[in-house]
């Protein structure tokens, strides 16, 4: 299926899709997600963090194979489409605009806790009204803030471990891999974790404003994925080594606590700020990933034919990106950080099972159909191993995307 109406402009080389896809993975993961991982998983920790490493692994290389073949707006809604059929392509693009516009309502309301406490939900709406200002004025622009955001991010990153292993405090058996949370608290620690590791994401999502996709969506996406999972194994170790899994699992700012518990108190207000700026990288990030899948979706009349507009200044899809600015606005007014977490992550997951799903029909060998079949039971046992909670209100929200879908159908062939 081919949609009518402007294109937009390639304007994003290898770095900067790296850079893109680096803002929301470390800015999403490495200050929200330790905390509850440790708290489900307990010593198995790391262990959980190397399986949603393997899942991601897996997604990424499906990703960025299927994003060579279709560079378009859209990401996964865009393969399943064309690989699976109209259905799977819609349920990808519904799980993933409804699971990462509560992301950004998370990231959001995680500025406005870092900057402002006591007024955390103002602050939060402010940060989406001003990112989707810049935005507006061209996915260029949101690139050199991202840069400008990870080099940031990396240095505090870089601060916090370097004081953790060089203190006192550190102790290298807190580290021993165990599972002291039990086999399905590792499984939900890694799905805690994989939404740290959805980033790569923004890259496909962006396809249609990369410079020769082929080349550099291939390129991109695991050199990405690859430096997010170093700078999470090095933060990881440090911090354990320094808290302990059970202290991890309590904090509420577990980098800040580290650093004080390493004897440096006066690195934890620095610790804030990288946590606030590594937000606002998160948040542009995903913003410009669900606009643009919100493009594609409604190119297909699958959402409002209004938001398929494109600016013919900036090239970029303004209606969408105002209209996700509104409602994630009105999110972050109204919802609490942490129940947005587990129900955005499975969301993300279903999303990549179809992306899985769709790899493998790229190729009927058996050996090409590995890493889309292990991606794919991966997506779905991680989905289903998150608190009961996000699964229940995760795949209600599926349910109504169905039955949407399915009224949509039965309008259209003239049958109410």
């Amino acid at each position: 299926m081919t949609h009518s109406g402007p294109e937009l402009r390639r304007t994003l080389g290898v770095g900067d899709a790296v850079v893109i896809g680096l803002g929301s993975m470390v800015g999403a993961g490495i200050f929200a997600a330790l905390a509850p991982a440790a708290h489900a998983a307990g010593t198995g920790l790391l262990l959980g963090l190397a399986v949603a490493a393997v899942v991601a692994y897996c997604n990424a290389t499906s990703s960025a194979r299927l994003a060579a073949l279709y560079p378009a707006s859209g990401g996964t809604y865009v393969y399943g489409r064309e690989r699976l059929g109209e259905f799977w392509g819609y349920l990808a693009g519904w799980a993933f605009v409804v699971g990462k516009t509560a992301s950004c309502a998370a990231m959001a309301l995680t500025v406005g806790a870092y900057v402002w406490p006591d007024q955390a939900h103002a602050v939060a709406v402010a940060a989406v009204v001003a990112l989707t200002a810049v935005n507006y004025g061209g996915v260029q622009k949101s690139a050199w803030l991202t840069r400008a955001i990870v080099a940031v991010v990396l240095a505090v990153l870089a601060s916090v471990v370097v004081v953790c292993l060089g203190s006192g405090e550190a102790d290298a058996g807190r580290l021993d891999i165990g599972t002291s949370g039990g086999f399905g608290g590792v499984l939900q620690a890694a799905g805690l974790l994989f939404f740290a590791f959805a980033g790569y994401a923004r890259i496909a999502t962006l396809g249609e404003e990369v410079r020769d996709p082929a080349r550099t969506i291939p390129r991109a996406v695991p050199l990405a994925l690859g430096i997010a999972l170093a700078v999470y194994v090095c933060v990881a170790v440090a911090v354990l080594s320094v808290l302990g899994a059970d202290a991890l699992g309590e904090a509420d700012a577990p980098l800040a606590d580290a650093v004080r518990a390493a004897g440096v108190s006066e690195l934890a207000p620095v610790v804030r700020v990288g946590a606030a700026v590594a937000a606002l990288g998160s948040l542009l990030a995903l913003i410009l990933g669900v606009s643009r899948t919100t493009l594609a979706m409604a190119r297909d009349r699958h959402l409002p034919g209004a938001l398929a507009a494109v600016h013919p200044r900036f090239q970029v899809p303004h209606r969408a990106e105002l209209a996700v600015g509104a409602v994630v606005a009105v999110l972050a007014a109204t919802v609490d950080v942490r129940s947005a977490i587990g129900f955005s992550s499975f969301g993300v997951l279903a999303y990549y099972a179809v992306a899985n799903a769709s790899a493998w029909t790229l190729d009927s060998t058996p050996a090409a159909r590995v890493v889309p079949a292990v991606g794919l039971l991966g997506c779905v046992v991680l989905a289903f191993a998150l608190p009961a909670v996000s699964v229940v209100v995760g795949a209600s929200v599926l349910v109504v995307g169905v039955v949407a879908y399915g009224v949509r159908r039965w309008v259209r062939a003239g049958r109410l």
